[in-house]
């Protein structure tokens, strides 16, 4: 088991080395003159002298090759040092910290959203006796998952808090604020999610063991809590990891829709400023954070079915 998770930690941090790397390569093949780039758009480049453009090059250490380039701020990030946002003429660290709690309230909320839809929505269309009824259940998460996250954010947005207003439509101002763009990045993952659940539970409860649950006069509930949870959460467990990329996506929007300022609209704002050096160290947070998740989600697998073991077999003669 310790030889298993020492490999999963070298897997996961080869990932966010060559994550990295590569976002270095693509951001370094950029139409454009770098200094132009670290400098913003603020400042034209033709105002310049050549005297003046030599000296931030070498200000930006854009006179050496880009190896060397590429070590040097790999040294830096590894020092959580990713230089000064030329969009916002302030360290990134610095402008990362600043929002870095706004997203992670958010997406805390998002993730509690996320669960209890899943599982109340489940849940009903595994009890539900009625067909109609049934079918109806089914057909929701098919629908929630094929609209785009904007379009959600936008009705959600529109009828809550144009229409009825129960709810703030900018902004982080208490607990309410984060109700809507936490709806809108967990209402497509959720619904995935239960296609997911719903489907592996109907498999379940057609194996014997469940035969033979309800022959020994457990009732339904009984059935669905100590055998049906526990079998059908594993492919659920495996989506995990993809559902968090999709999630974060959905921050992005939910950010940007609802005027919030946090990691997701910082990245969408440095994207469209072309800050180099932001946009690097918000792809290695999300990297990170990507890898960890699916790193701990591995390592629950022996949790919710003792079958599965990380220790190889050994088969002697």
């Amino acid at each position: 088991m310790t030889r298993y998770i020492l490999t999963r930690i070298g897997q996961a941090i080869l990932v966010v080395f060559v994550t990295y790397t590569l976002t270095f390569v693509i951001l370094n093949l950029l139409p454009g003159d770098p200094v132009q780039i670290h400098l913003g758009a603020g400042e034209p480049l033709t105002s310049l002298t050549p005297l003046q453009v030599t000296q931030l090059k070498r200000e930006f250490g854009l006179n050496h090759s880009l190896g060397h380039q590429y070590l040097v701020q790999l040294w830096h990030a590894l020092h959580f040092n990713f230089g000064i946002s030329p969009s916002l003429q302030e360290p990134v660290k610095t402008a990362i910290s600043q929002r870095i709690g706004t997203t992670a309230k958010l997406g805390a909320l998002a993730l509690v959203m996320m669960l209890l839809l899943t599982l109340t929505l489940s849940y009903a269309t595994i009890v539900a006796r009625w067909r109609w009824l049934r079918a109806l259940l089914i057909r929701i998460p098919a629908v929630a998952v094929s609209i785009p996250g904007y379009v959600v954010g936008l009705a959600l947005l529109d009828f809550f808090s144009f229409k009825i207003h129960i709810f703030p439509s900018t902004g982080t101002f208490g607990l309410t604020s984060y109700i809507l763009p936490a709806l809108t990045m967990s209402l497509g993952p959720s619904a995935l999610l239960t296609q997911v659940l719903i489907s592996s539970s109907e498999k379940t409860l057609r194996e014997p063991f469940i035969h033979t649950a309800r022959a020994k006069g457990l009732t339904n509930a009984q059935v669905q809590r100590r055998h049906v949870v526990r079998n059908a959460a594993l492919p659920t467990v495996t989506l995990l990891g993809l559902v968090l990329a999709q999630a974060v996506m959905n921050a992005v929007i939910a950010e940007t829709v609802f005027g919030m300022s946090g990691l997701g609209r910082l990245a969408q704002e440095a994207v469209q400023g072309q800050d180099v050096e932001l946009v690097q160290a918000l792809v290695l947070i999300a990297a990170t954070v990507f890898v960890v998740v699916n790193l701990i989600v591995d390592l629950l697998y022996p949790l919710l079915d003792p079958r599965i073991s990380h220790t190889p077999n050994v088969v002697g003669r």
